[in-house]
């Protein structure tokens, strides 16, 4: 069975950080691409953050230069590390992946930022 499990979130202040993690089930140089999305109360799914089948790497706008996304092969895991968060920040967060043209979805983290 195909598995993405995500850890990491919580609650943290405004200019805080957190580092979100996603295991993968199998080789995560399997999926292709893998990406974070979020989704915040009442908003729709967006994407964060992605490395492409290429592995190039690309942010949406509202995190460029805050978050980075990066990946363990060894470990299978894919990370994104949040930075200077703010409370627009609060969201559940997913990664995905496509695994030779199946997507597959994590359960989500919630990630709180806050004072």
């Amino acid at each position: 069975q195909v598995q993405l499990v995500e850890s990491g979130g919580g609650w943290v202040q405004p200019g805080g950080s957190l580092r979100l993690s996603c295991v993968t089930s199998g080789s995560i140089l399997d999926f292709k691409p893998i990406t974070w999305y979020r989704q915040a109360p009442g908003k729709q799914r967006e994407l964060v953050a992605i490395i492409s089948s290429s592995s190039s790497i690309d942010y949406a706008d509202f995190v460029k230069g805050r978050f980075t996304i990066s990946r363990d092969i060894a470990e299978n895991k894919m990370y994104l590390q949040m930075n200077s968060l703010k409370p627009e920040d609060t969201a559940v967060y997913y990664c995905n992946g496509r695994r030779f043209g199946v997507g597959y979805w994590g359960q989500g983290t919630q990630v709180t930022v806050s004072s």
